[in-house]
């Protein structure tokens, strides 16, 4: 079913589905003995479901694992997620040790950083999403012992509705600096949310704060070239991915957006990581490491 302004999901459906298989990618690099990131919660939180949805914790997956094209395309989205959440895990601590003391995660899926980062005392993270994800989260890293290592803040709420007045109440203070980030978050919001998005992260950042986006340029470009795969997702799923996200061509850039709202922005290609990080992207998904855009922005103090 297409998106419309007022539709829901939980964690099987719709929306939802994508974080579960963000975090299963998670889990996959976990594993590797030359993992860029560590992640214990995944498999607990992708196996938690009750269902029974195809997406692997490690490879090979039992019952595919003479499964090329399967085996190729879970390989890829877990190094491009060990390449995606070791960039934004180092965004937050140079945050930290510059002093920023509490973050704001838009969109927060099945991120655990709140659990498995190493914050520094007193450091607040506020996690902004649908209200049955953080449900599903909250209860799954319980059931596991986990506790949070920092001052967690859900904040359930859906970022097209009136998310800036529902994050103070929850205690966020928009008189200090901020660490913001919107990871994955860009495709499924349509241009409009995505305008008032921006406009309300600068509104409530202090001086000094900063704020990390992912970026696709070109959602319809990415998914052209990519049809084999998207099918495949179709097919495992029942979703057509094609009907989650929005058409952002015509759209400005998000460091544009950032620039003209005074702040100072940089941008990284997600290939260009993958080699600083000696785990290039190649082969399976085409053109996807060089549509990938990582995009930081400081407001000046």
């Amino acid at each position: 079913m297409p998106r419309h302004d007022n539709d829901r999901w939980d964690i099987v459906s719709s929306v939802g589905l994508t974080a579960l298989m963000v975090a299963g990618g998670r889990a996959i690099e976990s594993k590797r003995p030359d993992a860029l990131i560590r992640d214990p919660f995944a498999d607990a939180l992708v196996s938690s479901t009750g269902g029974d949805l195809p997406v692997p914790t490690r490879l090979p997956h039992p019952g595919r694992d003479d499964d090329a094209e399967f085996e190729g395309i879970w390989s890829f989205t877990a190094t491009h997620m060990g390449v995606r959440t070791r960039f934004f895990d180092d965004f937050f601590r140079q945050a930290w040790e510059d002093g920023v003391s509490q973050a704001v995660v838009l969109a927060s899926g099945l991120d655990a950083r709140a659990w498995r980062l190493d914050w520094p005392d007193g450091f607040a993270v506020y996690e902004i999403d649908q209200p049955k994800v953080l449900e599903y989260k909250e209860q799954v890293l319980a059931r596991e012992g986990a506790h949070p290592r920092c001052a967690w803040h859900a904040v359930p709420i859906d970022l097209r509705e009136d998310w800036p007045a529902a994050l103070q109440q929850a205690g966020f203070d928009p008189s200090r600096p901020t660490a913001w980030l919107a990871e994955g978050l860009l495709p499924y919001l349509p241009d409009h949310a995505e305008e008032r998005l921006f406009a309300a992260v600068h509104s409530l950042s202090a001086p000094g704060s900063r704020v990390a986006v992912e970026h696709i340029r070109s959602i319809s470009a990415l998914m052209d070239s990519n049809l084999e795969r998207y099918q495949e997702i179709t097919k495992q799923f029942g979703i057509e991915i094609d009907e989650l996200v929005y058409d952002n061509d015509g759209r400005p850039d998000p460091d544009a957006r950032l620039a003209e709202l005074g702040w100072q922005a940089e941008c990284s290609l997600g290939s260009e990581l993958a080699e600083r990080y000696g785990r290039p992207l190649d082969g399976a998904l085409g053109d996807m490491p060089r549509q990938q855009r990582y995009v930081t922005a400081r407001l000046p103090r």
